[in-house]
């Protein structure tokens, strides 16, 4: 089983992090964390890799379904979605894939976890219908 979802789009990489942060809030999700791994790799271990971050994004109330279900499920919350430059006007956007929370909490989440993959590939798939 694949644990992401994908889109490649052949764009530049700040171009596409603005995109991807309003696809998301399209599909209601906000974003609570962002964490550069560019800057975070070059500033602890003197590296050179390319534009990448890491968006935490929650839809609050499919984060509160899931953690009725499985309260432990938080441990995975939020949906990481990472946008990763892979060239100077290509960037890959990923999304953890919500159907694998159901291989760590069961099939009790399933409902919850077939909505937030509809909005997340909706969010992914908008990136690639907009231009």
């Amino acid at each position: 089983m694949s644990y992401t979802l994908s889109t490649t789009v052949e764009r530049p990489y700040d171009e596409t992090v603005a995109e991807v942060r309003e696809a998301l809030a399209d599909q209601g999700f906000g974003v609570l964390t962002e964490i550069d791994i560019r800057a975070t790799l070059a500033a602890k271990l003197g590296v050179d890799v390319p534009p990448q971050v890491i968006l935490g994004a929650c839809r609050p109330q499919l984060a509160h379904r899931a953690m009725e279900v499985d309260p432990s499920i938080a441990a995975v919350l939020p949906c990481n979605v990472v946008v990763r430059s892979v060239g100077a006007d290509s960037t890959v956007v990923e999304a953890f894939d919500p159907d694998a929370m159901t291989a760590l909490a069961g099939a009790g989440l399933a409902e919850v976890a077939a909505e937030a993959r509809e909005r997340l590939s909706a969010a992914l798939a908008a990136l690639t219908e907009e231009h």
